[in-house]
């Protein structure tokens, strides 16, 4: 070792680097989230987003509500299973059969009042709000109950920007709003699924649907008050001009309206030189309701959340040769992406960070394809072609494998007899197994 490459580690070690003989270790040199500290930011406004009371006010409105449950209720209610990865067999893991079912019965009662169902619909309407749906994990003694989930409020959830990338470090926050020491509680980045919808570069939080369609649903609920107040005769739509009238007798034919015909049902009679004129402002038609304006803006609300406007009840351009090609695009560009992603946060952030069973994945049925029939015919042809076995089919489909001496009886069965099954008991569980 020369003079310079003593002085090099020697320089290294008072600045807090690694010591002499370390390997290198690979570090990043590009800075994360820097337009946060740009100088054009306004203090203010720290949180680039509409506010959440705001977000969740007009997720109450009748349009965009629909637009969420379409996509929440579609995702909550399919079918769910949980498989070996590609990778992995099952002479490579212990006791397979037995994890399967401890994932399995904690997913299905995640915490005492929720069921897997409720804790989803309840992640994914923050996530299609405001961008953010979070679930805290919390592991057990249980073998047969590895973990608990609860559902947080994702508004309420700050993260840090400047996260070493350890899972065992802080990464995010919950600002309670209390006023006393336990006003953050700080949790580490293998405590927290924290879902991104629409992930950016230059800030840490996601996008929402609910917030690309901000003003687009602003501008809607205007106008649809406007038509209401004009087609329940809230907005006068005509006036009466008597000519040649004096400032009196207009006052005494005010009152006497007032007084005894309006809200009476009576009939109107009138003697004056000259016949009064009514004159309409408007003609009370849909065109005055703006309802062409209101139409566009439920359009720019379904393309926010990727749906098609006939979801949302835009029927008048949608026929019979139209229809099932919209409902195909709707679940392929709303419903795919969003159980994909749900899919692959417990997958990464549950079963492999928090349990350390990354040999583990989470996924959903059927989201290859809406038509049953067409996915029996995949299967079938690939099953005759010898591509799959039928062990392998039952497993996409979320079914059991079965046993050798069943599947040499079945079509296919010379292929799937290579495919062995977990038929001996097993030991409990061991915590680290």
């Amino acid at each position: 070792m020369n003079l310079r490459q003593t002085f090099q580690q020697a320089r290294q070690l008072l600045a807090g680097g690694q010591k002499p003989n370390e390997p290198a270790s690979a570090e990043r040199k590009t800075l994360a989230l820097p337009t946060i500290l740009a100088p054009y930011q306004i203090p203010s406004r720290a949180m680039p987003k509409p506010t959440p009371d705001n977000l969740r006010r007009f997720a109450e409105t009748p349009v965009v509500r629909r637009a969420i449950n379409i996509i929440k209720d579609r995702v909550a209610s399919l079918d769910w299973q949980i498989r070996l990865k590609r990778d992995y067999t099952e002479e490579q893991v212990g006791y397979v059969r037995r994890k399967q079912r401890a994932l399995r019965y904690a997913l299905e009662h995640p915490n005492p009042s929720d069921s897997f169902r409720t804790l989803l619909e309840q992640v994914l309407e923050d996530a299609l709000v405001g961008g953010y749906g979070a679930i805290e994990m919390e592991t057990t003694e249980d073998p047969e109950r590895p973990f608990h989930l609860w559902p947080v409020d994702g508004a309420s959830i700050q993260i840090d920007p400047k996260w070493d990338g350890n899972p065992s470090s802080i990464r995010y926050a919950q600002n309670t709003g209390m006023p006393s020491s336990g006003s953050l509680v700080k949790l580490r980045d293998d405590e927290l699924i924290y879902l991104r919808t629409n992930p950016r570069s230059y800030t840490p939080f996601g996008l929402g649907p609910l917030e690309v369609a901000f003003e687009s649903v602003n501008s809607f609920l205007g106008a649809h008050r406007y038509a209401g107040k004009l087609a329940s005769n809230a907005v006068v739509q005509y006036a009466l001009w008597v000519n040649d009238s004096t400032p009196a007798q207009q006052e005494r034919l005010i009152r006497w309206w007032q007084d005894e015909i309006e809200g009476t049902g009576r009939v109107p009679l009138l003697s004056t030189p000259d016949k009064p004129e009514v004159l309409r402002f408007a003609a009370g038609t849909d065109a005055d309701m703006r309802m062409n304006w209101q139409e566009f803006l439920i359009r720019m609300i379904a393309n926010a959340f990727s749906l098609p406007p006939v979801l949302l009840g835009l029927e008048q351009d949608v026929n019979r040769a139209t229809a099932a090609e919209l409902m195909d695009e709707a679940f392929h560009s709303a419903i795919v992406p969003m159980a994909r992603l749900v899919a692959e946060h417990i997958t990464r952030d549950l079963f492999a960070k928090r349990l350390g069973w990354p040999e583990f994945e989470f996924v959903f049925n059927q989201l290859d394809a809406t038509d049953e029939m067409q996915q029996v015919e995949v299967q079938t042809a690939l099953l005759a072609a010898g591509v799959l076995t039928v062990n392998e089919v039952r497993a996409m489909r979320g079914l059991a494998p079965l046993r050798v001496e069943e599947t040499q009886h079945s079509p296919g069965g010379v292929h799937a007899a290579s495919g062995s099954a977990e038929t001996e008991e097993v030991p409990p569980l061991a915590k680290n197994d």
